[in-house]
């Protein structure tokens, strides 16, 4: 079989895979958004226990290598005999970790706007949840976009660890296609530039994000 051909017999699956790692992926960073506003509120608005309980969160997320979080998530439940769905325990996890990056990306973005609009609002007969809708959070993804892009193209590298619990993502199906064609750096190869395509998408369309924003602006 000539280079070509082989080349053409990786794209099926490795489409695949690709498919579920952008869905996996994109599905953890807009649950992780959604976290990671919650911990934001929380920080702000809990006594100093819940603050100190939401430090250790982001602590342990930021600070713990993301293949332990996925083990320890998916098999911690089976020792009180709860049987975790892999896709569950994948985008749980990518989606927890996403968003103890993601709040510290918004508490900078928060810490940004200026005191006087906030004042303003409530003025206006605002309420803090109106506020934080229609004035803060606005704002706060303007000015961390760019971050918060990255953030979104670390997901999706990262994510190549939950092969370990037997999910066709993209780099299941790389080594599944190595093992079956021994033919390692062909095959890793094209795992290499399907993930480039894929961050790049994300990175061009979060340029586009950010100019439309600040054209807006």
């Amino acid at each position: 079989m000539s280079l070509a051909q082989r080349l053409s017999s990786y794209m099926e699956p490795l489409a695949s895979g690709l498919l579920v790692t952008a869905g996996l992926s994109a599905t953890a960073i807009v649950l992780g958004f959604g976290l990671a506003c919650l911990l934001y509120l929380a920080r702000t608005h809990l006594a100093r226990a819940g603050r100190a309980a939401v430090g250790v969160y982001v602590s342990f997320f930021r600070g713990t290598p993301l293949l332990v979080q996925i083990l320890m998530l998916f098999y911690l439940p089976g020792q009180i005999g709860i049987d975790l769905n892999p896709w569950v325990a994948a985008v749980a996890v990518l989606a927890m970790n996403s968003a103890a990056f993601q709040s510290e990306i918004l508490r900078a973005g928060f810490d940004a706007i200026p005191a006087g609009q906030i004042e303003a609002a409530r003025v206006f007969g605002l309420d803090r949840a109106r506020i934080f809708r229609h004035v803060e959070l606005p704002q706060v993804v303007r000015l961390t976009l760019p971050a918060l892009v990255s953030e979104s193209i670390d997901i999706i590298k990262g994510s190549a660890v939950i092969s370990v619990i037997a999910i066709a993502d993209l780099m299941r199906v790389g080594k599944q296609l190595s093992a079956t064609t021994y033919r390692p750096l062909e095959v890793y190869l094209c795992v290499a530039l399907a993930y480039l395509l894929l961050t790049s998408l994300v990175a061009w369309l979060g340029k586009r994000a950010v100019s439309a924003s600040t054209l807006r602006s």
